[in-house]
């Protein structure tokens, strides 16, 4: 993989001109993403000419996360994380057997299965590395430091999704093909590392307030500001179990007036105040996951046939999670929707449960939300429950679920506190950006949910499944990248 792609990229980059940038900034409007790169193109030395090109090139960076990685969108959609992981662990299947989505369903990936995560985050991974590279090397940016903190941002958040993935990974920071053609894995914790410096950078170079696509204030969310990186560097404390900084980070958002929470149904609206940091769909495009969950399914089908014209794909929740929400719980109103499908002389009448976080079809009318006020609220909770805090801990999640509906939490034992925190945080963020499998492996809960789920699965639970395997051409590709272990 590292070879291969870093030659293709390579042979790009020398190919790029600054005609081509120009071309995408003069045909563009306000929305970042709709002056994106081509999907497997960075521009050379020469797109750092300006400002103009510049933005270009960190918008199609935005951009890949949506729509141009080579295994699709690595934030939205049924090529997703949200989407892929909630069904490998126990949030998502699909009523119809989707044959693409099986192999994560029943916890049986391969490496030699296509298309894969790996591929697309090391693809993009390059591709800012070679940004970074490019504006560090710019003498005539006025919004160098915007185009640079937003980069370092990209390249953590892309990582961050890597190592939850995988585990020990190559860690790439430059362009130089020759030498990560021979990379071998570095551990978790120095890729952990990388992320925390790059978005410590990243702080001393974003401001408050939003920016566009060039470098003006702007009410639009659809860039990472100082908040967001402060919010993405609370979830890498709370996952290296750096409690203090957790809670410390993580108040300092909380803090910040500009972001409120609001009522369930308005939570993932485009002019949400409790998005911290949302991608754009392109323009004439709505959110990639309305597709995934709803695409305008009717409540009631007349027949198990009927359901096959709105996608095999569709993903449902499995009963655990519809479980888990509280009698009174306005998210579950809000947030899930259902379709009853007429049995017949053979098969039953069942009624599905699906994902309603995002409602439109309409374009503009949502943005796909990555980093959102709640999650800062629980971040902040469990570290203060590891702390000690307990009291501390409650307020917080009490201002969580106040927004549902319910009543605050009752304070017995810290075990207890981390096991409310738990619930809520699977009640509040679930089929978002892999949170469910994230936690259950960070807490050390995977292996026995995921066993208690075998019957429902078809499966057998082998706990070297908690990391997805690693692509066979890119270890045949590498002699020094060894494949995780347990995927021979």
């Amino acid at each position: 993989m590292i070879m291969k792609i870093s030659k293709n990229i390579t042979a790009v980059v020398k190919s790029s001109t600054f005609a081509v940038v120009l071309s995408l900034m003069l045909t563009s409007c306000k929305k970042y993403l709709d002056i994106p790169l081509p999907v497997n193109a960075v521009a050379g030395s020469t797109a750092f000419v300006s400002d103009n090109t510049t933005s270009a090139v960190v918008n199609g960076n935005f951009n890949a996360l949506l729509n141009g990685s080579q295994s699709g969108s690595i934030v939205m959609g049924v090529s997703g994380i949200g989407y892929l992981a909630g069904i490998y662990a126990d949030e998502l299947f699909t009523p119809l057997n989707d044959v693409a989505s099986k192999p994560y369903f029943s916890d049986a990936l391969s490496s030699t299965m296509t298309g894969t995560h790996w591929v697309g985050l090391y693809k993009q991974i390059y591709n800012v590395n070679l940004t970074i590279e490019g504006i560090n090397g710019a003498t005539n940016l006025t919004y160098k430091n915007q185009w640079l903190g937003e980069s370092l941002f990209s390249r953590a958040f892309l990582y961050f999704n890597l190592v939850n993935l995988y585990g020990d990974a190559p860690l790439i920071t430059t362009s130089d093909f020759n030498k990560n053609n021979l990379l071998g894995k570095s551990p978790k914790t120095e890729i952990y590392k990388q992320i925390i410096a790059d978005l410590k950078l990243a702080r001393t170079l974003l401001t408050v307030s939003y920016k566009d696509g060039s470098g003006n204030t702007t009410t639009d969310r659809g860039r990472p500001n100082l908040q967001a990186v402060n919010s993405l560097l609370a979830r890498v404390y709370l996952y290296t179990a750096d409690w203090a900084n957790a809670e410390a980070v993580s108040t300092t958002v909380i803090a910040d007036a500009n972001y409120q929470l609001v009522p369930p149904a308005q939570a993932f609206l485009a002019n949400s105040k409790e998005t911290i940091w949302a991608l754009v769909p392109s323009q004439g495009a709505h959110v990639n996951d309305y597709d995934a969950y709803n695409g305008g399914m009717p409540t009631t089908l007349a027949s198990p046939a009927a359901l096959s014209p709105f996608g095999s794909s569709k993903a449902a929740l499995m009963p655990d999670l519809l479980n888990a929400f509280e009698q009174g719980d306005t998210r579950l109103a809000n947030w899930v929707r259902s379709t009853t499908v007429t049995g017949t002389s053979t098969i039953p009448t069942a009624t599905y449960y699906y994902p309603n976080k995002y409602k439109s079809n309409v374009a503009g009318a949502e943005y796909t939300i990555v980093l959102r006020l709640s999650e800062q609220y629980l971040i902040r909770a469990e570290a203060r429950a590891q702390l000690e805090n307990l009291n501390g801990a409650k307020g917080d999640i009490d201002v969580v679920r106040a927004r549902a509906g319910l009543v605050g939490v009752t304070i017995t034992s810290k075990d207890a506190m981390l096991v409310s925190i738990a619930k809520e945080r699977r009640t509040e963020l679930f089929t978002e950006a892999g949170h469910r499998f994230f936690d259950l492996k960070r807490t050390g809960a995977l292996d026995a949910v995921m066993t208690a789920l075998q019957t429902q699965k078809n499966n057998t639970w082998q706990p070297f499944r908690a990391v997805w395997p690693i692509p066979l051409s890119d270890i045949q590709n590498d002699p020094n990248l060894a494949q995780n272990p347990g995927y021979n």
